[in-house]
């Protein structure tokens, strides 16, 4: 079999909704003015579940090199145990490879492109690809799960490499 080629749509709140949540500050967030009028705060922008097994919620920082162009995948991974988001902290774009939970279904994988200050939260046990920075080495703010229990499976793709155009 032939290597599969796959093309990044745009990120949006509804193409993602399947597999988690897109975090941004827009327009269609819940907002509200705070500290005496110097400050916005946009509410509620994911659901960090993580309280599974005694898990806890923690904070980390991944800085994310990225593969040479094209892109090629070879894994995917899950988290059965907790959420995890991901949030930018570079003013870059990145790629989002996802697929739903369950057993994996390699057809049913599919890419994003999310821009600077978008960020995602996958949903427990939704199947993605680690980190794919573009352009340069960029920085990410981590929500995720510790504690107790594995927490990370992870899955060759059928015929890899798949190659994304972009």
């Amino acid at each position: 079999m032939s290597a599969r080629r796959l093309r990044p749509q745009p990120l949006t709140r509804e193409a993602f909704a399947p597999y988690g949540d897109v975090i941004v500050a827009d327009a269609g967030s819940e907002h509200f003015t705070i500290n005496y009028g110097q400050t916005e705060r946009y509410h509620n922008l994911a659901t960090v579940d993580v309280a599974e097994s005694d898990g806890a919620p923690i904070i980390s920082l991944f800085r994310s090199t990225p593969l040479a162009q094209p892109v090629s995948l070879r894994i995917m991974e899950r988290h059965p145990l907790g959420s995890q988001a991901f949030y930018p902290l570079s003013p870059r774009p990145y790629l989002v490879v996802v697929a739903p939970p369950g057993d994996f279904d390699a057809d049913k994988v599919e890419v994003f492109l999310a821009q600077p200050g978008q960020g995602v939260n996958y949903r427990k046990g939704v199947w993605h690809h680690y980190c794919l920075a573009l352009e340069d080495v960029s920085d990410f703010l981590v929500v995720d799960r510790k504690g107790p229990g594995n927490n990370c499976d992870e899955v060759e793709l059928p015929d890899a490499p798949w190659t994304i155009d972009l």
